[in-house]
């Protein structure tokens, strides 16, 4: 229900038809909403350029003239804030896709529903809404500072950047652990450009990537004939990086054989190729790193003492993104504006509670993680910012229950059709995306047995008992698109009004 007191809301209504147009405006006017309304793709367009844009573009599909699709593409150009939802008769597959991928929020289908054009007019408005609230960042980082693509402001990063400084100067070898997804090759990467080894080559290695048999073979090189499979020579990684960096990752999964060649290279400098007499000399920086606990693997005997010492004569330590949480916006900012760069996006922006929401998650993947969200939720994005309801399911899910708590005193004052927002949102959006792949598919018959098994499946993951939470969430849209009309929503749902108002009391 629109707030009366304030500014009501402009909705723009695009339509060669006078009676749909017509009959759109007593809708929503009737609901306080200003309306305006243009009977050409052409018109509509000139309008929201024209300024000022309205808050909601209501826009037909099929035109004489433009067409909506076309109309929609101008717009979303002009103006990534632009909310717009088309009209059509015709539901194909093509329409669908055609009206997401040019940024629609969404699409409803002639002849309409009033009481689900309404909700459908308030979801877009409360999506502007939030847009329009969303604030920008303050980055603390300059973007000379991004190109190292390490990015954090926070008491243990600026420790971690000291180290980095410290070690660039000398070839001493360094131990990069932590988590999966902190950013060790980063650092690495970091080292080897402030080093006098930067106009040589950088050469990473994923250890845990290699089998066991083939090694040795990457590292070292082989010659001619000397296993099965080796049809000529083969330079190894170590002689291609003579006078560079060499990182090897994931250092903990390498085999005791390949340890000892390790250990050997670190001592002397000197490789030879698997098959092969020759002793070359190299002149290579190692730095190493991994998420697992040599010093526990020492002592089971599953790493070489001897190479983890060679190995751990400066250590840095990356802290998980839980250490560091005051860094999100920082890494945020970086990711929108590399995928900025790259034309990836048009999103620039996050919204406060969506930012609480990512500062709240635990990132078990850390800064890998964080990084894979945000391109995520930029892609489905429907303006130039990152809400809430463009998070993944999980997320939201994860910290829907701490919001809640932290936010409400009594939850039982809340209003029925507010509680579980959060989860409500993921659970229909998601579900939504479900029937839209069985449409897209050409699966139409599919569409209701799919969205049925993904709800069984996503509403399940927690303790409320499934009837209670389905039937809760079908009360609070009956009702919803009944306007309020209990007795009308009752007959809905098959209720007498007194057994819906007992459930809604619960």
């Amino acid at each position: 229900m629109p707030d009366t007191a304030a500014k009501p809301s402009t909705i723009l209504v695009v339509d060669d038809d006078a009676e749909i147009r017509y009959s759109l405006t007593r809708v929503f006017s009737s609901r306080g909403y200003q309306v305006s309304e243009a009977a050409s793709g052409e018109q509509g367009f000139a309008l929201v350029k024209k300024g000022p844009a309205p808050d909601l573009v209501f826009l037909d599909v099929r035109m004489g003239g433009m067409g909506g699709i076309e109309t929609l593409r101008l717009i979303r150009s002009a103006n990534p804030r632009q909310l717009v939802v088309l009209m059509t008769a015709f539901g194909t597959a093509q329409t669908a896709i055609e009206a997401m991928k040019y940024g629609a929020f969404d699409y409803v289908m002639k002849p309409f529903d009033p009481p689900k054009v309404l909700a459908l007019a308030e979801a877009a408005l409360k999506t502007h809404a939030d847009l329009r609230a969303a604030g920008d960042y303050k980055t603390v980082l300059n973007t000379e500072d991004y190109k190292e693509g390490i990015v954090g402001n926070s008491p243990v990063m600026q420790e971690v950047f000291k180290v980095i400084g410290q070690v660039t100067a000398s070839d001493v070898t360094v131990m990069i652990t932590g988590e999966s997804g902190t950013g060790k090759e980063l650092v690495a990467r970091s080292i080897w450009k402030h080093s006098h080894r930067a106009g040589k080559r950088f050469i990473a290695v994923n250890c845990a990537a290699i089998p066991d048999n083939l090694i040795e073979s990457e590292l070292f090189g082989h010659e001619r004939g000397s296993f099965t499979g080796a049809t000529g020579q083969r330079i190894g990684k170590f002689e291609l990086c003579d006078g560079g960096t060499i990182f090897l990752d994931e250092i903990g999964d390498m085999a005791p054989a390949t340890q000892t060649k390790i250990l050997r290279v670190l001592q002397t400098g000197d490789i030879q190729r698997v098959g092969g007499t020759e002793t070359i000399k190299v002149d290579v920086r190692v730095i190493a790193a991994t998420n697992k606990d040599l010093e526990a693997m020492v002592k089971a005997k599953e790493f070489r003492e001897d190479l983890y010492y060679r190995l751990n004569v400066v250590r840095i330590r990356m802290p998980t993104l839980r250490e560091r949480a005051e860094d999100i916006p920082l890494i945020i900012d970086f990711c929108l504006q590399t995928l900025g760069k790259q034309r990836k996006t048009q999103v620039t922006r996050v919204s406060a509670e969506a930012l609480a929401v990512l500062t709240r998650y635990p990132w078990p993947g850390n800064v890998r993680e964080l990084e894979n969200v945000i391109y995520r939720s930029a892609v489905i994005a429907q303006g130039d910012a990152i809400l809430v309801k463009d998070l993944p399911a999980e997320i939201r899910t994860a910290t829907s229950t701490e919001a809640t708590l932290g936010d409400a005193t009594d939850a039982s004052d809340a209003p029925f059709d507010s509680v579980r927002t959060a989860n409500a949102e993921s659970v229909a959006l998601a579900t939504a995306r479900v029937v839209a792949e069985s449409v897209a598919a050409g699966e139409p018959a599919l569409t209701r047995e799919r969205a049925f098994d993904f709800l069984h499946a996503e509403l399940r993951r927690d303790d409320e008992p499934l009837l209670e939470k389905v039937g809760g969430e079908m009360i609070r849209r009956s009702v919803a698109a009944a306007n309020g009309d209990l007795k009308a929503a009752a007959k809905e749902l098959g209720l007498t009004a007194a057994a819906l108002k007992k459930r809604l009391a619960k």
